[in-house]
């Protein structure tokens, strides 16, 4: 069986082995972490899957009262070290933004933890910092430096397409997007355009990419002149999704959209073999039978004789054939005889 958890409303969702717990919708779990047992939110309840799935974490039970208080405590205290922190940030005049606040408090090495997550466009050089965020806060202080993408991912936000972002709901880890991407699945190059809420190229652009780098392997290519049912025609644009291929018509001009198979060069010969099966032997063709007189039969008297055969005729050019190099030869030997 598998369930869900998220740790924060419409958050990234979490897949553990509920175990002997059933859960309902709605009520807190306790998920394992690097930091200990943490607080979640149930948000689909144990289920059984088709397929067989390993390595989930397993759950550790239903949040207690103790457990929740705990929790809204740590809620409080990350409130007010975002506060603190942002307040330290500007009297000491660096270039740095805070972007998460994490309290751990149940780690064995340390009593308190506050890991304070925060971008910056160059390295900064935060000693000082440190020294005063854990007066102020009594704990131990951690800094960690993002990117942008990690930035967009703590953070959350509304895409382009009016979702939640993809980096704060269901990616894992971010693959390379390049420009090339975009130009494959002929998408304007306006950075505008293709960019996502952290200012890098979407990470979208990777989902369809390998459905448009088979679809241009095998479909023919613009300006290719094709044959289609309608009649034939010139490749003119395609149609990824629906797989298939503008056509204009060189009869009438209009153009139609053709399936992807009708007008691929292996279908057309295909069809055109006549076999049933691609396993089918080939149609051997069929020649004149051969007649062989019987053995009684009598020649008529007024019969012409039969005209000899000419082997000498013959096995020169057999001769010629084998030995392409004796042409010249034989060529002026055919001159002299004639000279005679």
């Amino acid at each position: 069986m598998v369930m869900a958890v998220s740790f924060e409303r419409y958050g990234r969702l979490y897949y553990l082995d509920p175990g002997e717990f059933r859960p309902r919708v709605g009520e807190k779990v306790l998920v394992p972490t690097d930091d200990g047992p943490e607080v979640a939110e149930c948000v689909w309840a144990p289920q059984y899957v088709t397929e067989e799935v390993g390595g989930l974490p397993l759950c550790e039970g239903i949040a207690s009262a103790k457990d929740l208080d705990r929790d809204e405590q740590n809620r409080q205290r990350r409130a007010d070290a975002r506060v603190i922190a942002k307040r330290t940030i500007r009297q000491h005049d660096l270039p740095m933004k805070v972007v998460g606040i994490d309290f751990v408090d149940r780690r064995p090495d340390v009593d308190q933890l506050v890991i304070v997550y925060f971008s910056a466009p160059h390295r900064v050089d935060f000693r000082e910092l440190v020294r005063d965020l854990a007066r102020a806060l009594r704990a131990r202080i951690e800094l960690r430096q993002v990117g942008a993408r990690d930035e967009a991912r703590l953070q959350g936000g509304i895409g382009p397409c009016g979702r939640d972002l993809c980096c704060a709901t269901f990616l894992k880890d971010f693959e390379p997007v390049s420009v090339r991407m975009a130009k494959d699945q002929d998408l304007p190059l306006n950075p505008l355009k293709i960019s996502g809420a952290c200012g890098r190229l979407m990470c979208c652009l990777k989902y369809e990419h390998p459905l448009y780098q088979e679809f241009n392997a095998k479909a023919p290519a613009l300006g290719t002149a094709v044959e289609t049912p309608a009649g034939d025609g010139v490749v003119v644009g395609h149609n990824v999704p629906s797989d298939t291929v503008v056509v204009r018509l060189a009869a009438s001009g209009r153009r139609c959209a053709c399936s992807r198979a009708d007008v691929c060069s292996p279908r057309q010969q295909y069809e055109a073999s006549g076999t049933t099966t691609p396993d089918a032997a080939p149609i051997e063709p069929v020649g004149t039978p051969d007649v062989t007189p019987a053995a009684d039969a009598v020649p008529a008297s007024n019969a012409e004789p039969a005209a000899p055969a000419a082997p000498e005729e013959e096995t020169r050019e057999e001769r010629r054939v084998r030995k392409p190099r004796r042409r010249r030869r034989l060529h002026h030997d055919d001159e002299g005889e004639t000279a005679q």
